[in-house]
């Protein structure tokens, strides 16, 4: 039981802070286009009317705004199919380094967009960054996993979140008029991410790869070990956790493509929940409500962009909540709140905004239950999404699961900002009524399915469904229940 009662090190905290200072510049590059928009688009248009001596038409303008924001979600799609060569070629550490280059070089674009008078860069730029965005979050949440003690595993994996929401609110007050969000200053704004990016570079070579990765992949025990004794720093945390690593070693195969990670009988549970898990968190409101926060306020209130302030602060308020609750409520009843509470926030919102023409003062209400919705998001699906699944699958097939994580948070994404605003045409205020029937089916398919996962081992939940056809209705756990 010693690694169950390890305790936070000096080193243990730096090298997850220092790994999360990516999901930071993602969320920066997330928050930072939604208010200064139009002063980018004039960008857009003055290059247009330079090169060919009128203006572009309002479609294409608009259609390049589109292709500008949702590039670097395509770009996120296609960088995830890269995670498990990196991971298992360069270690857990050294991917993360190696792909902060692409978040520099991004970076740059962006800002050389300006000085060189080409909309094309600033979307390349976008394109590249959005690389960076689809590795980067599924090699901290499995860096952070193996790197925690299994008291701590939950809570820290829940820091990558946090930092992905401070991120998201330091961008968003960075793209305000009265800040950095003007013409002639947005370019600039667009390459602080790149302070991040250089601090990362100081700190996170002078960490610890991670112990699992050394001695279940590269079976240097030795290394591994140093590597826990700087970690955990007591002697029988360090011989305990190096036990459990050597009998989950045991249990799995030394190499695992990708064929043959889906066609596993026992990963085919683990991979059914990582689905739905993340495509009821992603398709359920809140990115919708992230994207196009400040054109939902503008039609109802003038200070719009400091509404959209305010959901930035409850982003990171509600995602500090989660941190804290993590190992004490466990995964599995933040997923289930978090889902039926998000569910309760459409169908509210639904109802709003089909009375809100005869009942202007509803407004306000309106504004509460975005909030909620976000609270909700961020309470559960928000951050256990991206790193449920390092915990239900074993070493070889962990790389491949976070990279289908990748995916479908990244594909989510990339589908609900193409298609929320022609949905929102067609439907109106019934477009929250969609979101609340998937949140409703990943709520009922979250109780029915999710083992609780806080306080066990890799190995011990590994062993739920190592070559069973299913997962058993009832273990000592008592996962079939909501408490």
């Amino acid at each position: 039981m010693a690694s169950k009662e390890s305790h936070l090190t000096a080193t243990l905290l730096t090298s997850i802070l220092a790994a999360v200072l990516g999901s930071l510049q993602i969320g920066y590059h997330t928050g930072n286009v939604n208010a200064p928009a139009k002063i980018i688009e004039e960008f857009f248009n003055h290059t247009w009317r330079a090169r060919h001596n009128q203006s572009m038409p309002d479609h294409s303008l608009t259609l390049l705004w589109s292709l500008s924001v949702s590039i670097k979600d395509f770009g996120a799609l296609l960088g995830s199919l890269g995670v498990k060569f990196l991971v298992d070629s360069y270690g857990r550490r050294n991917s993360i380094l190696i792909v902060n280059g692409l978040s520099v070089a991004g970076a740059c674009m962006m800002f050389a967009s300006k000085a060189s008078e080409s909309f094309e860069v600033l979307i390349l730029g976008r394109l590249v960054f959005g690389l960076f965005c689809g590795l980067v979050m599924s090699m901290n949440p499995l860096y952070i996993q193996e790197m925690s003690p299994t008291n701590l595993r939950g809570a820290f994996a829940t820091l990558n979140q946090v930092s992905f929401a401070s991120g998201i609110l330091v961008g968003m007050v960075a793209g305000l008029e009265t800040v950095l969000g003007t013409e002639h200053d947005w370019a600039m704004m667009l390459s602080l991410s790149l302070i991040p990016a250089v601090t990362q570079y100081l700190v996170l070579p002078f960490c610890p790869e991670s112990p699992r990765y050394l001695l279940i992949n590269r079976g240097e025990e030795s290394r591994a070990e140093s590597a826990l004794q700087r970690l955990r720093g007591r002697a029988d945390s360090v011989l305990a956790e190096l036990e459990e690593m050597k009998e989950e070693a045991a249990h799995t195969q030394s190499g695992l493509t990708i064929y043959e990670f889906f066609k596993k009988r026992s990963y085919r549970q683990p991979i059914i929940i990582v689905l739905i898990v993340n495509l009821g968190s992603q398709l359920s409101g809140f990115n919708a409500i992230i994207n196009y926060s400040t054109r939902m306020f503008q039609a109802k209130f003038d200070q719009a962009k400091y509404l959209t302030l305010g959901v930035g602060v409850v982003n990171v308020t509600f995602t500090l909540v989660a941190f804290f609750l993590m190992e004490k409520a466990g995964r599995r009843k933040l997923l289930l709140t978090g889902f039926i509470s998000i569910a309760v926030c459409n169908l509210l919102m639904t109802i709003v905004d089909a009375v809100l023409h005869l009942v202007p003062e509803l407004r306000s209400l309106q504004v509460l239950l975005v909030f909620c919705l976000i609270s909700a998001y961020e309470l559960g699906p928000g951050p256990i999404s991206w790193f449920i699944a390092a915990e239900l699958f074993d070493q070889p097939g962990r790389p491949i699961a976070m990279a289908f994580t990748s995916m479908l948070n990244w594909g989510g994404k990339f589908v609900l900002a193409l298609l929320f605003p022609p949905l929102l045409k067609i439907c109106g205020a019934y477009v929250y009524l969609l979101f609340m029937t998937v949140a409703l089916l990943a709520f009922v398919f979250t109780w029915i399915r999710l083992p609780e996962t806080k306080g066990r081992t890799f190995d011990d939940i590994a062993e739920e469904f190592r070559g069973a056809e299913g997962i058993p209705l009832h273990n000592k756990t008592g996962f079939n229940t909501f408490t």
